[in-house]
């Protein structure tokens, strides 16, 4: 471990510590150590919640996005805690606005009067990666908000990935399921998601193709980007009204469909994975708000698109047909398909596999998604895995997160809500458009250009192919035919060496008995040796 990677470390448990967060460290001998240089508590007068808070701001982005991810799980942290956590989505410290205007004339490359009126230089909302200031657009005058990404951010986001792979390396060699976790891949997956986000261009391409993708939805509606305004470091994006989808309150008494809302949300989240290969992936309470307008026919809208996935044509047909022999509670079909897609090794005994994922789930049916955890499914099903050598998938790991996501939204709005119900006939008829007769009208469509442009150039192929058949055909032929010659000539050479060794054998025989025949024996050894020289002749000619 290197100087700066034991300082990194040095100051993350410093922190942890500074702030009596020891009190969460189990009392066991391993963690002897650590309590045992335990710092004072600087921060006794507030409460736990708030002292884990603020010791993930003070730690950075990387910190702060896996509090986001705690702050959603609400099954799992008590409302002390999670109410807390929550205020990280957006309400993070903010850095000075002054420096924020800076950069964004920086931006511009000209002071923001020229572009803009009204700016605020009080922040909109503060995260992990960015902060965002409201403003108008004098083109047009539509009001936008600017983001613009925290100054000297990058050196912290580095230090923090440096140090988590140098544990991820650890986890490899020390743990005995190591290799099977995949750790290195994981975190390579997680650092390049969280440098993506640095880049505001491509979270402005992202949100292009959301809205795009949801053009004239009912359920999800995607802000403007105005991209000639944007650069890797700033952000111009239409302004939103809407109501903070964290804030149930509210939503209950403008009078939301709240069953709707919810089932709503389990479809966009499938409707981007299995329809569109491309979900956004940081749905935290603090990037969703829900629409002003018609509460009976409730419509979301999502912001913050820099954290987006995909999944390749494979690993969505697996992950459909898992999902659906789950509903099925066909738990013979889950094992087969996890051979299949080489997500466990094909030794693996598919009856005990079988066995192991019922005893996990089949106690989770039939339940609204409050008695549910996906939380504990998973970590069930991750202990069970450990027994059939089942490797992580670092592509299906951000999907897992956003499902997490998912799951905490739709418990806070409606807990009777059915995720089994919901969404098992959008999946089926995914299914059916993938292998039935749509699926072959649609390939036939995407192929139509391909086909078009070859069409012209058929005949000449064909007589291609007619012509190339036939020098295949000549070619075989003569091949076959020099076969022929050598297998006559081989049987020719065996032929000949076994006549000379007749020869040879027969001239010395009687040279040996009957010496007064030394003539004979003579021309028999000659012999011999001619049919000798002959044969190896042959013999080297085809060599």
């Amino acid at each position: 471990m290197t100087f700066d990677e034991l300082r990194r470390l040095y100051q993350i448990i410093r922190v942890f510590l500074s702030y009596g967060l020891d009190e969460l460290i189990p009392k066991t001998r391993l963690t002897l150590p650590i309590r045992f240089f335990c710092m004072p508590n600087r921060h006794k007068t507030q409460p736990l919640g708030e002292r884990l808070r603020f010791a993930l701001e003070q730690l950075g982005p990387v910190w702060i996005k896996f509090g986001q991810m705690m702050s959603t799980r609400r099954d799992l942290f008590p409302p002390h805690i999670a109410d807390q956590l929550a205020m990280l989505q957006d309400r993070v410290a903010p850095f000075d606005g002054a420096k924020a205007l800076k950069l964004i004339e920086h931006s511009l490359g000209a002071p923001i009067e020229s572009q803009f009126d009204d700016f605020e230089i009080v922040p909109l909302a503060s995260a992990s990666i960015a902060q965002v200031h409201t403003a108008t657009l004098k083109e047009n005058g539509c009001e936008v908000v600017i983001k613009v990404i925290r100054p000297d951010i990058l050196p912290v986001i580095k230090a923090d990935m440096r140090l988590i792979y140098r544990l991820a390396r650890w986890v490899l060699h020390l743990l005995p399921d190591g290799r099977r976790l995949r750790p290195q891949e994981v975190v390579a997956d997680y650092e390049k998601t969280l440098l993506d986000e640095l880049n505001l261009l491509r979270e402005a391409a992202n949100t292009i193709q959301l809205r795009r993708n949801f053009n004239s939805s009912r359920m999800l509606y995607v802000p403007e980007i105005y991209s000639d305004y944007c650069s890797e470091n700033m952000l111009v994006m239409e302004r939103i009204y809407g109501i903070p989808i964290s804030d149930v309150v509210t939503l209950e008494q403008h009078g939301v469909n709240m069953k709707l809302l919810a089932e709503r949300g389990v479809q966009v989240f499938f409707t981007q994975v299995f329809r569109d290969s491309f979900f956004h992936a940081d749905m935290h309470p603090g990037n969703i708000f829900v629409s002003h307008e018609h509460p009976e026919d409730p419509q979301y809208i999502s912001i913050d698109c820099g954290i987006v996935g995909s999944l390749n044509k494979e690993d969505k047909r697996y992950l459909a047909e898992n999902f659906i022999a789950f509903f099925n509670r066909d738990y013979r079909k889950v094992s087969e398909l996890h051979v299949d897609s080489g997500w466990v090794p094909p030794d693996t005994n598919v009856e005990d596999f079988e066995f192991a994922i019922r005893t996990v789930c089949e106690p989770i049916f039939e339940k609204p998604l409050a008695e549910i955890s996906f939380g504990h499914v998973l970590l069930n099903l991750f202990n069970t895995a450990r027994r059939f050598d089942m490797e992580v998938q670092p592509q299906l790991v951000l999907l897992q997160k956003t499902l997490l996501y998912i799951e905490g939204v739709g418990r806070q709005l409606y807990p009777q809500l059915d995720l089994w119900k919901t969404a098992k006939p959008f999946l089926e008829d995914w299914i059916k458009d993938q292998i039935g007769i749509p699926a072959i009208v649609r390939a036939l469509k995407e192929k139509a250009p391909f086909w078009a442009e070859k069409m012209p150039e058929l005949p000449e192929l064909f007589y291609e192919s007619l012509r190339q058949h036939k020098q295949l055909r000549h070619s075989v032929d003569r091949l076959a035919s020099d076969l022929k010659g050598e297998r006559t000539r081989q049987h020719q050479s065996r032929y000949l060496f076994g006549v000379g060794a007749t020869f040879l054998l027969s001239g010395m025989a009687i040279l040996l008995t009957r010496p007064e025949w030394d003539m004979f024996s003579t021309a028999l050894i000659a012999a011999g040796a001619v049919a000798w020289l002959i044969g190896w002749r042959r013999t080297n000619w085809l060599s």
